[in-house]
């Protein structure tokens, strides 16, 4: 045999024990393998421990809203256990439209289509002012500029009826002018913005299937 041959035997033989011994080392691994689940690494062990702190804390949801450990942060939070999808920022936002709605909709006297958002004593209350408008011959022409101010004033929660209440301040602004039968304005100025301070109460059965809130009580 001639002497390159035997070298390249040779070769070939120290080639093979170099790969026994780095797979003894190292392992076979085909493919992606996902890493071992007894042994996270410090990143994800890292990560898990400050979702526990937030998950554990203060829910912001309320506290945005509502001073901690205050009575209306109990009962907002006591409605959100009954009520897994009752989220008090987004019933803001929903209060929002609806203080629009209604108040306009009071104002042209126009009460069907805002008879479902009212429990029955303030649509009878609404429907009064409304009737003994149009009994003078009244009628008002307003528009909604916007709302300058919002805000989350109290809540309450009963455990027994799991009846929700929760309270607003609002600050509209808008233009309001009132026509006699002739059309003449008796009052107000289209081009004078007036400021509409309210407090309105808003109620509902937390977790039943109708979504819609009534309002309940209105105040000044």
């Amino acid at each position: 045999m001639s002497s390159p041959i035997i070298q390249l035997l040779v070769l070939a033989g120290i080639a093979v024990f170099l790969i026994l011994r780095l797979r003894d080392v190292l392992g076979t691994r085909e493919g992606f393998e996902k890493p071992n689940a007894a042994q996270p690494d410090a990143a994800n062990t890292a990560r898990k421990q400050e979702f526990k702190v937030i998950e554990g804390g203060p829910d912001s949801d309320i506290t945005d809203h509502a001073e901690a450990d205050s009575d209306t942060a109990k009962a907002l939070a006591a409605m959100k256990t009954a009520d897994k999808t009752f989220n008090v920022t987004e019933f803001l936002g929903g209060a929002r439209g609806a203080y629009e709605m209604i108040l306009m909709g009071f104002e042209a006297g126009d009460l069907a289509k805002i008879k479902p958002f009212l429990s029955s004593d303030v649509y009878e209350s609404f429907a009064s002012v409304v009737g003994s408008r149009e009994s003078q011959g009244l009628s008002i022409k307003a528009t909604f500029i916007g709302i300058r101010e919002l805000k989350l004033v109290g809540a309450e929660f009963d455990r027994t009826t799991k009846e929700g209440e929760v309270s607003v301040r609002f600050v509209g602004e808008l233009t309001s002018v009132v026509h006699d039968k002739a059309g003449d304005v008796v009052e107000g100025n289209p081009n004078e913005v007036k400021r509409q301070k309210d407090v309105w109460t808003f109620s509902r059965i937390m977790g039943s299937d109708n979504p819609n809130w009534q309002l309940v009580a209105t105040g000044g």
